[in-house]
């Protein structure tokens, strides 16, 4: 606990100072960056500890704040989370100084590490903290630190629409998540989460209705459907190592904060279990949908991690569910799918959040068809790109398949037990699981394509250079723990036993089924990874040892070819918007009509809007603010009014606190 503390005290020390040499760029990214790799490599020790210890930790000091503590819980769950962020903390900051390198505005460099170092921090804060009160600082102070972050590059107006819009919804969940806190420490006496155990002797309706205020207000932050209309806008709009934390692991946080009401609240896990399988398997197939459709690269990925956190939801639903029923063992395969996709998501996810960045400071644009050709011209991006594709497209041998293959098995074993509507809501959703995947497939192949494939299609594509090893080397090493937890998946599922212990009590002895399963996955994927490597040495050999003729590509007919030949996005994914979504989901088409015998120059273009945001939740905005403008005659602009509304509030603020101590002696 006191290597925790040390972390705490670095990152926020580090970012003051960063903030203080702000007039100095160099020093402020040195400070920052040196801060983050100390207090992440502290961070990453305490959660390895954290993860095999027998015995949580804890940690209290007094504090004056009403109904607050001061007070820190290090369990096994808490250092699961803390494991991914510490580690991908570590990356972006090695990352993020070549990545900023040249930036405009040197003098916003020294703001930035100091938002980043805080967000960091107060991300450990949000999944130690042991008091509702501590628990809630944290998780505003999170909030608006990524509201900087996101709004990094404010002078252009998509930034700063993206950035408020983030703002907006992140506290519209956190009205939610007050209401929860304070319903449940009011009925418990104590803000404390150690107090939260009296919840499990309540109602089920009240244990529901708290279960349904905290999931919608974590699944703000989660990113869950219909709740993730700020993310498609953020994480574009922000810097790429702030993009693959926010996606990588602060999403994940909402999660975590969903798993630890469940612990408070078992009484609400069959209604737990129903709500995330369907949440979550709609949630997935909307955000791969939505992920075919678009230009922007960052905008493909953030639909992307929609998709990703439906799947770990459809995971963590299964075990709640199957914990309900009583069946152990398929509760474990669910929560073990779940939680590794969680650690999956966040190496491969910040692995092409990363890969977009490098191909972002290469060229300049995200636009992937304005890219293509950039595996000759950045071989060394272009092949991580392709791994980080291969991953988070579940083929082996990465690590993308081990953990929806856990869900996969407990969906069918689950359809199976149960002959009513469960079993059929089961093997149902093992049916969209398998298109979820085939549009996943569509979606990375398309995107590899596009940007890594064919000629280059704008002049800064084709004047394209290798990024530096300071962008490289992070993306290198999430690679290499894509790879590693797909052919030695048993290694980190073993990391798991205590986080599943936790989650679904004397399941300990129905790990093993579990272990088996995915040790011959592991295998066969090493296979797979063996056959490969020798393959591409023999392909290599024949290359270098045989002479190969060189003749030009038959063109169709055209004197030369041309990029204007080649498949856009668009046209790649044509078929799947035309016969395989609903018009709601598909997008608009802007098509001129063409007058004359002899038509002039025209252009077709289309626009991938998300309908959740632009019919439900704008409109309800626009409706909210119009009676907010007609409240303004509050505001009078004179003292003698304010102080009258000071006067009042006191007044009333008095008489409740009469009535509701008249019992009291």
């Amino acid at each position: 606990m006191n290597l925790l503390l040390l972390a705490l005290l670095i990152f926020v020390a580090t970012g003051f100072l960063a903030l203080c040499g702000s007039r100095w760029p160099r020093l402020a990214a040195v400070l920052g960056a040196a801060g983050m790799v100390a207090g992440a490599l502290a961070g990453l020790l305490v959660a390895l500890s954290g993860l095999r210890a027998n015995e949580p930790q804890s940690w209290t000091l007094a504090w004056g704040v009403p109904g607050g503590h001061l007070s820190l819980y290090l369990d096994p769950l808490a250092a699961f989370f803390l494991l991914p962020m510490c580690l991908l903390a570590l990356l972006c900051a090695l990352y993020a100084p070549g990545y900023l390198q040249g930036h405009a505005h040197p003098a916003a460099l020294g703001p930035h590490w100091f938002f980043l170092n805080m967000m960091v921090a107060a991300m450990i804060l949000v999944v130690v903290a042991a008091n509702a009160v501590l628990f809630l600082m944290a998780w505003e102070v999170m909030t608006l630190t990524s509201f900087f972050l996101v709004a990094f590059e404010h002078r252009q107006a998509e930034v700063r629409e993206a950035a408020w819009l983030y703002l907006v919804v992140a506290h519209l969940g956190l009205v939610l998540l007050l209401a929860f806190f304070v319903g449940a420490g009011t009925l418990c006496g104590s803000f404390d989460f150690a107090a939260f155990g009296c919840l499990s002797q309540l109602s089920s309706l009240t244990t529901g209705l708290l279960f349904v205020a905290a999931l919608a207000g974590f699944g703000v932050k989660a990113g869950l459907f219909p709740l993730h209309v700020w993310l498609p806008d953020a994480h574009p709009a922000a810097p790429s190592h702030v993009s693959a934390l926010m996606s990588g692991v602060l999403v994940k946080i909402g999660i975590y904060g969903i798993l630890r009401v469940g612990s408070f609240l078992p009484a609400a896990l069959p209604l737990a279990g129903v709500l995330l399988m369907a949440l979550g398997g709609a949630g997935a197939l909307y955000g791969i949908v939505m992920a075919n459709f678009q230009r922007d690269i960052k905008r493909c990925l953030a639909y992307s991690t929609i998709e990703n956190v439906g799947i770990i939801f459809l995971g963590l639903g299964l075990g709640f569910f199957a914990q309900a029923n009583g069946h152990p063992t398929l509760a474990l395969f669910g929560f073990a799918g779940g939680l590794l996709h969680i650690w999956n998501h966040a190496l491969f996810k910040g692995l092409l959040f990363l890969g977009a960045g490098s191909v972002l400071h290469a060229t300049g644009t995200r636009d992937m068809d304005q890219l293509g050709g950039l595996l000759k011209r950045m071989p060394w991006t272009g092949g991580l790109l392709l791994g980080g594709c291969l991953a988070i497209a579940a083929l082996p041998p990465f690590n993308g398949l081990v953990s929806e293959w856990l869900i996969y098995l407990g969906l069918l074993q689950e359809g199976v037990l149960d002959a009513g509507f469960s079993g059929l809501l089961s093997l149902l959703l093992v049916g969209l699981l398998g298109l979820v995947g085939a549009l996943a497939v569509l979606a990375f192949t398309r995107l590899a394509g596009i940007v890594l494939l064919g000629s280059p299609r704008s002049l800064p594509a084709e004047q394209a250079r290798e990024s530096s090893l300071s962008l490289l080397g992070p993306m290198g090493a999430l690679l290499a723990g894509c790879l590693f937890v797909g052919v030695f998946p048993q290694g980190a599922l073993s990391l798991l036993a205590l986080p599943l212990e936790q989650l679904v009590p004397g399941g300990q002895a129905a790990l093993a089924p579990v272990l088996l399963r995915v040790g011959k996955l592991g295998q066969f994927h090493g296979l797979i990874g063996l056959s490969l490597l020798v393959i591409a040495a023999l392909l290599l050999w024949l290359r270098h040892h045989r002479p190969v003729a060189r003749r030009g590509t038959w063109s169709c007919g055209f004197a030369f070819s041309s990029s204007r030949g080649e498949y856009t996005g668009e046209g790649y994914a044509e078929l799947t918007q035309s016969h395989l979504v609903p018009h709601l989901l598909a997008p608009q088409v802007n098509r001129p009509l063409l007058r004359g015998v002899f038509p002039g120059r025209i252009g077709l273009s289309q626009q991938s809007l998300d309908p959740v945001l632009t019919r439900l939740f704008l409109p309800g905005i626009a409706r909210v603010t119009h009676w907010c403008v007609r409240l303004r005659w509050l505001q009078q602009g004179r003292l003698h009014v304010y102080l009258l509304y000071i006067f009042m509030a006191c007044t009333l603020l008095l008489a409740w606190g009469v009535w509701a101590g008249r019992g009291v002696p």
